[in-house]
């Protein structure tokens, strides 16, 4: 028996040591590097290919696992020549085969001064990410970077902006591997004014490794800004016109110069964006007893705003030698938005009779501006990629909000029964401090150790003054006015190893971290009590990660992993103020709001690089979310801490050429949702199962045309004690190449039939309500861009991402966009 095992084994084993692999880098005339290249390996006569691969940002190639025999390699590149390499023979025993470099020409002379890359597809699906390139698609001209997401495989909004991934909330984005610092109607404020013409990729990550922030249970969105890596002074400039109800200009620009050892950018953007939402609200309060209707509230809320935004991010590089990089970046931002409201209130009796209306008119003019200092290094020692990289973050935000709500309320012959004036002052600031660095080190026989720590502090001071107008007279209201500080520290460390043995791949990594935070509620100094409280907490948590993957052969890949992740309340969160919505609709923090910690699991398949099949599970302990609470006629909003939510889902992403001219990416999702707990002394135990699928069509034609007709569709689900019926949209773009392929004109039109409209209902306490959100989301947008300067690409790669990975992500910023 022992002899069989061992000819097996010495058998399996000479197989394996048959394989090689082949390797080699693609790269312009001149010796720079040519990323995203498609190698195709081809054996012998045959015609069909039998393994592809894509280079890298070092214009790279590997193939690995081949057996021996005689192959060839064809390379292929828009913009450039194609390229057949000689024959080469790969002998039993070879183990690593190093081929020549290949040299592409570009097809257009004429083009030199332009910078000319292959063209990526919309979606790539990776082992461990789904990347978005944004600038793939016509459709995306004109749009806001909300509006690229909302259409993202497994990516999903709701009616207030907070953003899902595969129907779980606690998505933690980040731009540049930074965290943003915002949260809530806050980022989604950002996000909606934020066009997509400054985004060059957004990477979807559902279950980082240990090298990231553990925030976000359900993963992490990376925006990632453009920036140009040639050399030389270059750039491009952005003009767009959208119009939807309103009109919404914008425009972007992108400079780069690159001399010897210094490389300075500059990244711009100015948008003037307005719109409306208009909301419908239905509640039937309920006896507690017999749950007959004892009243009825009716509200329809008519909002219009306008968001002006101006985004500046401007750095240096200075490359003392060919392996070191020191850079500097500085960024900000400003949005000075006004919101005004009208809401019309019917509050009838139980026999559907009106007792009473009200008119409500807010009026919200709120400021909104950030600056960001990065200082970043980059050390690579060799070229095998063992690097030293640290970031030194300094953010500040500084945020005011002046509102003023006036309420009128009249018998049913619209007789004056009373009015109420209240007029607030909201002024908030945020400090952060974060610094971190990260070590990669590979070793011989394919093992590379990463390893790292990082520090930050936070620090935020809130303000609510609130006055009950009369006359000209303002009198303080000490039942509304408060005052809240709030500080933060997160100390963490991880390690990160990552092994390939044959056709497996390993990766195991820790990432502890420690919190110690403390909020202080001073009240006002009109009360006698004050409402003077505080709180304060410490404590560690550990989050493992681990993946696995088996190439069966070269269509089969097989891949687990497994991950813990935290999802910290947003800062606003925390905050215990009351905001006002209107006279019956409030919306309040919660300072004792606590993490929820989740535990997730994935297990997929990738068929030839084009169909990958996902299963995926998470278990979420102290699950929070917003919540409704009823006083009176009012209802209260805040987050608060639910129970258990347990999500199992199964993903289908397929990237497939139909013909030449016609690729389409079509992504399908279900997943369960189930939660249990306690709120407000009731019994929570709710399940359902949702759906959302995303399909992109993309048509490439001769003469420079393109054009893309893409969709999604979502069906009911819940969120929290929240039920969403279903919604989706169709939207169109046509796109030419002019000016010798230096401009190009896109047009395009977004939710065609006008299908993106919220609708649900709510059902807590003694209250069944209902609402239905519509805004101006049917728009049609012309855009023009222009490609300038003269540059060559490649070099080396500018580190412009910072260290503040997770604090950005938890703001507050107001807005109805």
């Amino acid at each position: 028996m022992k002899t069989i095992i061992t000819i097996f084994l010495l058998s399996i084993s000479g197989y394996l040591g048959a394989q090689t692999k082949i390797q080699g880098n693609v790269q312009e005339a001149n010796n720079v590097p040519l990323e995203s290249v498609n190698i195709s390996l081809i054996k012998g006569n045959d015609t069909a290919v039998s393994r592809t691969a894509v280079t890298n940002k070092e214009g790279r190639f590997l193939f690995s696992d081949i057996p021996a025999g005689i192959y060839h390699v064809r390379i292929s590149a828009v913009g450039y020549e194609t390229v057949v390499g000689a024959k080469f023979n790969i002998a039993a025993g070879n183990k690593t085969l190093e081929l020549p470099a290949f040299n592409l020409n570009r097809k257009n002379n004429e083009l030199q001064s332009v910078v000319v890359v292959s063209r990526k597809p919309f979606i790539e699906q990776k082992n461990d990410r789904i990347l978005v390139n944004v600038d793939a698609s016509p459709a995306n001209a004109g749009t806001s970077v909300m509006d690229v997401l909302e259409k993202s495989p497994g990516v999903s909004v709701d009616k207030d902006g907070n953003i899902s991934l595969k129907g779980k909330q606690g998505v933690t984005i980040m731009i540049d591997n930074r965290p943003t610092y915002m949260s809530g109607a806050q980022l989604a404020t950002y996000l909606k004014s934020l066009p997509s013409s400054a985004i060059e990729q957004l990477e979807i990550m559902s279950n980082p490794s240990a090298k990231y922030d553990a925030a976000g249970n359900s993963g992490i969105i990376n925006l990632k800004t453009k920036k140009n890596k040639a050399r030389g002074f270059n750039g491009s400039a952005t003009l767009t016109y959208t119009q939807g109800e309103y009109a919404k200009p914008g425009g972007s620009l992108n400079l780069n110069d690159r001399e010897n050892k210094f490389n300075f950018f500059l990244n711009g953007g100015y948008t003037y964006w307005q719109g409306f939402q208009d909301l419908d609200i239905n509640r039937n309060y309920l006896d507690a007893g017999t749950k007959n209707i004892n009243s009825i509230f009716t509200q329809n809320t008519h909002m219009k705003f306008l968001s002006p935004e101006l985004n500046l991010k401007l750095g240096a590089d200075y490359f003392p030698d060919s392996k070191t990089t020191l850079g500097i970046v500085l960024s900000g931002y400003q949005n000075n938005e006004t919101d005004n409201s009208i809401s019309n209130i019917t509050l009838k009796n139980a026999n559907n009779v009106t007792d009473s209306l009200v008119q409500s008119i807010g009026n919200i003019h709120g400021k909104w501006s950030n600056g960001t200092v990065n200082l970043n290094f980059r050390r690579q020692f060799d070229s095998s990629g063992r690097e030293l990289t640290a970031d030194a973050d300094y953010i500040y935000y500084n945020s005011s909000s002046d509102q003023l709500f006036q309420n009128y309320t009249y018998d049913p012959n619209m007789k004056p029964l009373s009015s109420n004036t209240l007029s607030g002052d909201l002024p908030s600031t945020i400090n952060i401090y974060s610094f971190k660095t990260d070590y990669t080190h590979p070793f011989q026989n394919d093992f590379k150790l990463e390893a790292g720590l990082k520090t930050s502090f936070v620090a935020t001071d809130n303000k609510a003054n609130y006055y009950d107008v009369s006359g000209n007279e303002y009198i303080p209201d000490t039942t509304k006015t408060n005052y809240f500080v709030y500080h933060e520290n997160i100390n963490a460390v991880y390690f990160n190893m990552t092994k390939k043995y044959k056709k497996w791949n390993f990766q195991v990594g820790l990432r502890v971290e420690n919190t110690n935070y403390d909020g202080h509620q001073y009240g006002n100094i009109y009360t006698v009590n004050n409402n003077d409280s505080s709180f304060k907490k410490s404590y560690v948590n550990a989050f493992p990660t681990a993946y696995i993957s088996y190439e069966l052969n070269d269509k089969n890949t097989f891949n687990v992993n497994f991950g813990r992740r935290i999802d910290r309340p947003d800062y606003g969160d925390l905050n215990p103020f009351l905001f006002f919505l209107d006279e019956y609709t409030y919306q309040a923090g919660n300072p004792y709001l606590q993490p929820q910690i989740s535990t997730n699991i994935e297990l997929s398949h990738t068929y030839h690089n084009m169909l990958t099949t996902t299963l995926n599970y998470s278990n979420t302990q102290n699950f929070f979310a917003e919540t409704f609470q009823q006083e009176g006629h009012a209802t209260i909003v805040r987050r608060g801490n639910i129970g258990r939510r347990e999500n199992a889902g199964i993903a289908v992403s397929l990237n497939m050429p139909v013909t030449k001219w016609w690729n389409a990416t079509i992504y399908v999702n279900v997943n369960y949702n189930h939660y249990t707990g306690e709120l407000y002394g009731e019994a929570l135990d709710v399940h359902a199962i949702q759906g959302m699928g995303n399909m992109n069509n993309m048509f490439k034609f001769k003469h420079g045309w393109s054009a893309e007709l893409s969709g999604w569709y979502r069906t009911s689900g819940i969120e929290g004690q929240i039920y969403v019926q279903p919604m989706g949209q169709v939207s169109t773009a046509i796109a030419k190449q002019i000016m010798k392929e230096q401009g190009a004109l896109k047009l395009g039109l977004r939710d065609i039939f006008y299908t993106q409209q919220v609708k649900g209902s709510i059902d807590f306490q003694q209250t069944e309500a209902t609402f239905h959100n519509s805004r101006d989301s049917r728009q049609l947008s012309l855009t023009f861009t222009y490609r300038f300067g003269k540059a060559i690409k490649g070099a080396q790669n500018n580190h412009h991402s910072g260290g503040a990975d997770d604090e950005s992500s938890r703001l507050k910023k107001g807005g109805n966009n």
